[in-house]
């Protein structure tokens, strides 16, 4: 979906939104608050690290966003063509047919689109 064909007013899919990765990196900041916070520390007779609970957090929230929006950036939609046709036939009904070629047959003297590897 190109950014472009979106109508003004009407709510982005969660792919193409910021909330999605927002949220993706909001729940890792607080998992790693949570677990620096509690780890941290060194027992329940010390005062809890919130300094480190914090640099923890932000430093997950950042570097989870950056790996979701890279993430995001990258994909891309399948061409129309891939979803037609009915693939490789495996049907043990018709021999000859998705299985290894008789050598000598006319099948090993074709040419495949990859050169045979």
């Amino acid at each position: 979906m190109i950014v472009a064909d979106q109508t003004p007013g009407e709510p982005r899919k969660m792919r193409t939104s910021v909330k999605g990765p927002l949220m993706f990196s909001a729940f890792f900041a607080v998992l790693a608050f949570v677990a620096v916070l509690i780890f941290a520390s060194g027992g329940s007779a010390r005062a809890p690290r919130f300094d480190l609970a914090f640099t923890g957090a932000g430093i997950a929230f950042i570097v989870s966003l950056v790996v979701a929006a890279m993430l995001s950036m990258s994909h891309k939609e399948n061409a129309e063509h891939l979803g037609k046709g009915s693939g490789v036939n495996l049907s043990s009904k018709r021999p000859g047919h998705g299985g290894p070629a008789a050598p000598g047959s006319v099948a090993d003297e074709t040419e495949t689109p990859d050169g045979g590897h």
